[in-house]
């Protein structure tokens, strides 16, 4: 049964979402060429959950979304809370900004259009932006060479506190008044 154990916390620990023990029967069944019953499954799954319940660990495979996943134990919650506050505190570069910026009003838009905008590379704004997640590439052009389009993904919106790109501000929004003294009717 350790076996099992082992490539059942290996897939739960590599997946990238909530993996369902039927998922891990298939997996598992495909790997070894035999049907492995899903019973096995559940009782190597609650020998994980025994195993990772000792304070030693602080992290635990947990039922949740649907399947199984390794979750933080809720004793560690602070200190995860601070990291992904300070982490969250990294500010975008103005070039990024600028970047996002364009992308945000033109998309969906190619790195090429974005850098005759700019009139610099935006190979290293583009990059860190989909590091962010605040873009997502959305596609490729009919242009010649057929290249990539960007456009913002839902994290954007949830970044920078908007339901949706219609909620930006419009241009006339910037729009800067020549000296405004006194009252326009004299």
């Amino acid at each position: 049964m350790d076996f099992l154990s082992n490539h059942i916390e290996a897939l739960i620990f590599c997946a990238p979402k909530p993996i369902a023990e039927r998922e891990l029967q298939e997996c598992l069944s495909e790997m070894f060429e035999a049907e492995i019953p899903l019973k096995d499954i559940e009782e190597a799954i609650a020998s994980l959950q025994q195993k990772y319940a000792s304070e030693q660990y602080s992290f635990e495979p947990v039922n949740s979304g649907g399947g199984y996943q390794f979750l933080t134990k809720p004793a560690y919650q602070v200190s995860i809370g601070i990291l992904l506050k300070q982490q969250s505190k990294k500010r975008l570069s103005n070039s990024a900004l600028e970047t996002l910026a364009i992308i945000a009003y033109k998309q969906p838009v190619t790195k090429g259009e974005l850098e005759q905008i700019r009139g610099v590379n935006c190979d290293y704004s583009v990059q860190k932006l989909l590091e962010k997640e605040l873009i997502e590439i959305k596609g490729k052009s009919e242009a010649v060479g057929r290249p990539i389009i960007y456009g913002t993904s839902q994290n954007f919106t949830d970044y920078f506190g908007i339901n949706s790109i219609s909620e930006l501000p419009t241009l006339k929004d910037f729009e800067q008044r020549d000296n405004e003294i006194g009252d326009t009717q004299e």
